[in-house]
């Protein structure tokens, strides 16, 4: 097929949407289908490039001032972008990923060339209200704002898709009217294995090799409530000796570096910032257990990248979590903000060993159901299924 999918965040922004829209696309090529991807282009130029085998049409974009490292694609200065790739592929069918910006004008003008489309939501307005330092009562109406929006795009699509089973509800109890398909993010899990080695990665970051490490990855911001591990931390340490690392970039490392100054915790703390892709797969094998805290996450790719990689996992009871942590099976869950549960929960797992090998297992077998074969194959049924109707 001539698959071409549309993205207001694309490779290298650093964000769950970005990482599973550039994965499926590379994917979908080596399927041997033609892929195209419209996303902000790196300047005020429109552009046309190849990256092993995907061609990246990039509409004028501008950068963000609350972060210039993140570019939008006003529709203004895209409009004539987006309808020119779209005149130039011809897709089969059209993919979009967000309902913002560049998302919203390419389901226009598919719907207005009677062009099969479908859309992916990793949306939910908790990612983008935090930033906006708004009064608990001002939050309620923007929130409701947002969700229109989102639900004016995607009831007008051929079908919907999220990753769980939570995202779907969330999108219902917001009053979309059609059927929502549910389908994992999905990995490599012939690239996330037991079977890959960090030894190297704890040289190069000076993690010590004689005691447990606790692991985090991804970015660091202010969703991701990283200051509840910091917290639980010198409660970890009462009871053992351990360490804690956090592999990502992001806003808040200032205000989370201080943290660990403030509670004297140099010594058992690694930023190791941002971690090439060629080492991903090989950060996981320099833990002993992962943590993740974000209380909006609508699937964790991260999670079950750690998962893959054998590890038991401890993550916050919210949003889709549960899904993939199995509460006293392959981790435990805590609950929102509370450091001291997080704490007891790490070191139930680190200091029994029978308890470690069990929840490694039963991530192993939860994980199998998520293979980025799996995915790819249920999004090709998607789009033939929309081509065909």
């Amino acid at each position: 097929m001539k698959i071409l999918i549309a993205s207001d965040t694309y490779h290298p922004n650093v964000n769950g949407a970005a990482y599973f829209t550039y994965r499926l696309a590379n994917e979908l090529v080596q399927k041997g289908h033609q892929v195209y991807v419209i996303c902000p282009s790196p300047s005020f130029k429109n552009t046309v490039t190849n990256h092993d085998g995907v061609i990246e049409y990039g509409v004028r974009s501008i950068p963000l001032p609350l972060d210039i490292d993140f570019r939008v694609s006003l529709t203004f200065l895209a409009k004539s972008g987006i309808h020119r790739a779209i005149q130039e592929i011809k897709p089969d069918v059209i993919h979009i990923q967000n309902h913002f910006l560049i998302g919203k004008e390419v389901a226009r003008v598919a719907k207005a060339n009677h062009i099969p489309i479908i859309g992916t939501n990793h949306f939910m307005p908790e990612n983008l209200l935090h930033y906006l330092h708004l009064p608990p009562w001002a939050e309620r109406p923007l929130w409701r704002f947002a969700w229109k929006q989102c639900i004016n795009v995607f009831k007008n699509l051929n079908a919907v898709s999220t990753p769980t089973r939570t995202a779907a509800n969330l999108l219902r109890n917001a009053g979309f009217p059609n059927e929502v398909t549910q389908i994992s993010c999905g990995i490599n899990l012939e690239r996330f294995t037991t079977q890959n080695d960090g030894t190297y990665l704890k040289k190069r970051y000076n993690i010590p090799s004689d005691k447990p490490v606790l692991l985090y990855v991804g970015r660091l911001d202010k969703e991701k409530r990283l200051e509840v591990i910091i917290r639980a931390l010198p409660l970890i340490l009462k009871k053992m000796d351990a360490h804690l690392v956090f592999a990502g970039i992001g806003k808040e490392k200032p205000v989370l570096e201080a943290l660990v100054h403030e509670l004297h915790l140099q010594h058992a703390v690694t930023f190791a910032g941002f971690v090439p892709d060629a080492d991903l797969q090989n950060i996981y094998r320099v833990a002993n257990l992962f943590v993740m805290c974000g209380i909006a996450e609508l699937q964790s790719i991260a999670t079950m990248e750690a998962m893959a990689s054998g590890l038991p996992v401890v993550a916050v009871n919210a949003m889709a979590l549960p899904e993939l942590v199995h509460n006293g099976e392959n981790g435990y869950l805590f609950p929102e903000g509370d450091s001291r549960a997080l704490a007891v929960n790490a070191v139930t797992i680190l200091t029994n060993n029978d308890t470690w090998y069990s929840m490694s297992e039963k991530s192993l077998e939860i994980i199998r159901t998520h293979g980025i074969d799996r995915t790819i194959a249920q999004y090709e049924a998607l789009y033939k299924q929309a081509i065909a109707a």
